[in-house]
């Protein structure tokens, strides 16, 4: 655990008490804060009084005591409209920061790394760690993929931090500076919280914001928005840009053309071997981590040779068995569509599992990409509209309701048509309407495809692959 000691003798207010903020009040307890805390929810309230954070009544509150409002990433800010208490907070000139900028403000000795994009996060930050852990580099993962950043571990100075952080995060992070910095890229997300794509991509252009000479800045260039950013950075001089590209050759910095990882011109490693990143989405990451990598002085070839043997995050294009010619993949984490679209590029014939509650974009960035979909089965908020969508430009698709419904229709629907498949789980959608969040959703799923085999599905359910080929994965 980190320890705040910055507000010894002062009392700090959280405003959301789940994971990310019940660690902030151990860490500023260890170093001799008072904490109060609010969330409007009544069972975090009573999970916060039990681990003994003294609850502050809204209306009761005497701003005057209050050295800084520490929010969860959820609470909104500005959009739709700030949360009464951050509004308190900004009229009393409290400062309002996350446990992002707690943790930064203990001047950490270690090495900082930031990855944020819109899609990729997870498994880039995981990624970077993999080959941190295979080089031999001390190391501590956390931030947005799940770890709260002050339940880390203090590091010594050679070690490195490896954070992945939301656009929430970096809202709420004024004093971001990081060793390196990684934008993977940009798409319509959260917009309810930033206003618009420029608000949106403003907040994550604050990654780079604080970078000076010997700090390295990884970005994305596949998509309009990410250049904005690159040649944004690239006219202020910005001395450590690295630019990563899939399905095109950079004479500097790091590309994946046929799945042949470059490191400028020189071909590095076959992304065919890594199992775990199918698909061109995963070769921008493998391109990110190796870039990371190269930038805190791992050599080429122990970089490279730790992608394959990267094992791959839960929810993300997760195998979770098969049954028969029938693979499962658990895709929970693509609560978006430019993430399913990603996931619908990599396999031959899909039997398409959607839906929960739809993203401003809805089915958007999918629809170019369903030529290898066989039937879609719908379930949640989304299931009519998606159906309407999904009918009208010639896929079958069916509203099934809830998950436990779809993935039976799915497979009987594979089973019929027979050969190969895949069942891909990969809903375009958040969890909301159904679940607490996108992980429940995927336990959900692979306790699914677990009953399967417990009712006779035929086949036994296993982790191992069947020769279903991966679109665009190099041979």
């Amino acid at each position: 655990m980190i320890t705040i000691d910055a507000y010894r003798d002062r009392t700090v207010l959280l405003l959301g008490l789940a994971r990310s903020n019940l660690a902030a009040a151990r860490a500023l307890r260890a170093g001799g804060a008072t904490v109060l805390g609010w969330d409007d929810g009544g069972p975090a309230r009573e999970r916060a009084a039990e681990a003994g954070i003294v609850l502050a009544e809204p209306e009761g509150i005497d701003w005057s005591g209050i050295a800084a409002l520490v929010a969860a990433p959820g609470v909104p800010l500005t959009h739709p409209a700030p949360h009464p208490l951050i509004a308190a907070a900004k009229a009393a000139a409290v400062p309002v920061i996350g446990d992002v900028e707690l943790f930064l403000n203990t001047k950490p000795a270690a090495r900082l790394v930031g990855i944020t994009g819109t899609n990729g996060k997870s498994t880039t930050t995981a990624l970077i760690g993999h080959i941190l852990d295979r080089a031999g580099r001390a190391n501590q993962v956390g931030g947005n993929i799940g770890r709260p950043v002050l339940d880390l571990q203090p590091l010594a100075q050679d070690g490195t931090y490896v954070l992945e952080l939301s656009s929430f995060q970096l809202d709420l992070t004024p004093s971001c500076h990081l060793d390196v910095a990684v934008l993977l890229n940009v798409s319509a997300d959260h917009l309810d919280r930033h206003g618009s794509m420029e608000g949106y991509v403003a907040v994550k252009s604050r990654i780079f914001e604080r970078q000076a000479a010997g700090n390295h800045a990884v970005i994305g260039i596949d998509d309009s928005w990410s250049v904005s950013v690159f040649n944004a950075l690239e006219a202020r001089g910005h001395p450590g840009l690295v630019p990563i590209a899939v399905g095109r050759h950079l004479m500097r910095g790091v590309s994946v053309v046929d799945g042949v990882l470059h490191e400028g011109p020189v071909p590095v490693c076959d992304l065919g071997a890594a199992r775990a990143l199918p698909g061109r989405h995963n070769w921008q990451n493998a391109a990110a981590a190796f870039a990371v990598a190269r930038a805190l002085g791992v050599g080429r070839e122990a970089a490279s040779g730790a992608l394959a043997s990267f094992p791959g995050l839960p929810h993300r294009q997760e195998e979770v068995g098969t049954i028969g010619g029938l693979r499962f993949v658990n895709d929970s984490k693509a609560t978006n569509g430019e993430a399913a679209a990603r996931a619908l590029t990599c396999y031959d014939r899909i039997y398409w599992i959607a839906g929960g509650r739809p993203k401003s974009d809805g089915l958007d960035a999918v629809m170019p990409h369903l030529d290898a979909v066989q039937a879609a089965f719908l379930i949640g908020e989304a299931a009519a509209p998606f159906a309407e969508r999904l009918q009208g430009a010639g896929i079958a698709a069916e509203d099934c309701g809830t998950l436990d419904a779809a993935l039976q229709a799915a497979h009987a629907r594979a089973r019929a048509d027979g050969g190969e498949a895949v069942i891909l789980f990969s809903p375009a959608c958040a969890s909301f309407d159904q679940f607490a969040d996108y992980e429940a959703r995927g336990d959900r799923f692979r306790d699914l495809v677990a009953a399967l085999r417990a009712a006779g599905a035929g086949g036994a359910v296993s982790g191992t692959p069947s020769g279903t080929v991966l679109r665009g994965a190099a041979a």
